[in-house]
């Protein structure tokens, strides 16, 4: 079943991003394959395992925003909601925001290959991680009706194959579809 893709190391070459090494780290250290599921949990600080909190990292949706400031994608404000005040960080770059969703929108649409091993493996992760964080449907929400439909029916139609089988056949996307079946479940 899904809930035994297990992550194993193959290699722990650094990557040059802060988060990335440090999970590689914390993969690297485990005595024991976990689960992508598990993983899934650990990096976003979503378990109280005690057992494994040695493996969590810390802060990371502040540590990605902060990333995404420095790089001028997103800016820090504060916010008043009656009682406190909360950090945010809105889209500074317009620009890059509309290259990413024409990047999705095409690939669904110009660019469709029909088949998910064909496929640029950046876009299809993209895809992945848009339709786990419900935001996919906004993606495409600037599109004509007749192209609104075929893109969202060719997306369905991609994000309800089988996992285990696409994994099998991924040949270096495995880890994709072990995340689509961890967010499926």
């Amino acid at each position: 079943s899904s809930l035994s893709f297990q992550v194993l190391l193959k290699s722990d070459a650094p990557t040059g991003d802060v988060l990335l090494d440090e999970t590689l780290r914390h993969i690297k250290a485990t005595e024991s394959a976990e689960t992508v599921q598990t993983w899934i949990e650990l990096l976003t600080g979503e378990t109280w395992n005690p057992f494994k909190l040695q493996y969590q990292l810390r802060n990371v949706r502040e540590r990605i925003a902060k990333a995404l400031v420095e790089k001028g994608i997103l800016t820090t404000e504060k916010q008043n909601f009656l009682l406190f005040d909360m950090t945010t960080h809105p889209v500074s770059n317009a620009t890059e925001k509309q290259r990413l969703v024409k990047k999705l929108q095409e690939s669904v649409l110009e660019r469709w290959v029909n088949d998910p091993h064909r496929m640029d493996r950046r876009t299809l992760a993209l895809l992945v991680l848009a339709h786990s964080s419900d935001v996919l449907e906004n993606v495409f929400t600037s599109l004509a009706d007749d192209k609104y439909d075929v893109a969202m029916n060719r997306t369905k139609d991609l994000l309800d194959m089988d996992p285990e089988v696409e994994a099998a056949k991924a040949r270096g996307a495995e880890m994709i579809w072990a995340v689509l079946a961890a967010f499926n479940k």
